[in-house]
């Protein structure tokens, strides 16, 4: 019974010791600007997952810009009327043109 009550007393003798440092450390003045740090990060944080949350959004856009872009870079087709009108003037001159001659 003896040893019983000498184990009681080293466990006692541990968790006192425990919680003194514990109070020790929370009390601290480098624990409180720990946590000020920790305080300070968590709202960084959130603004950063704001700002991640509209790149969505912003992705979506630029395709759709990206697009409209490529659709304007496409050469149209030329209609049957235009494509009709150049190829008559081109084809009109069937004689070579005169040199100039120099008197």
């Amino acid at each position: 019974m003896a040893e019983s009550n000498q184990k009681k007393d080293i466990l006692t003798r541990l968790s006192d010791a425990g919680e003194e440092a514990i109070s020790r450390v929370a009390g601290s003045q480098t624990t409180s600007r720990l946590m000020e740090s920790v305080g300070g990060l968590r709202e960084r944080l959130d603004d950063v997952q704001k700002k991640l949350r509209g790149l969505d959004e912003l992705e979506q856009r630029v395709a759709k810009l990206e697009k409209k872009v490529s659709d304007l870079a496409k050469p149209k087709r030329a209609s049957s009327t235009s494509s009709r009108s150049r190829a008559s003037s081109t084809t009109r001159r069937s004689t070579p043109r005169k040199k100039p001659s120099s008197s």
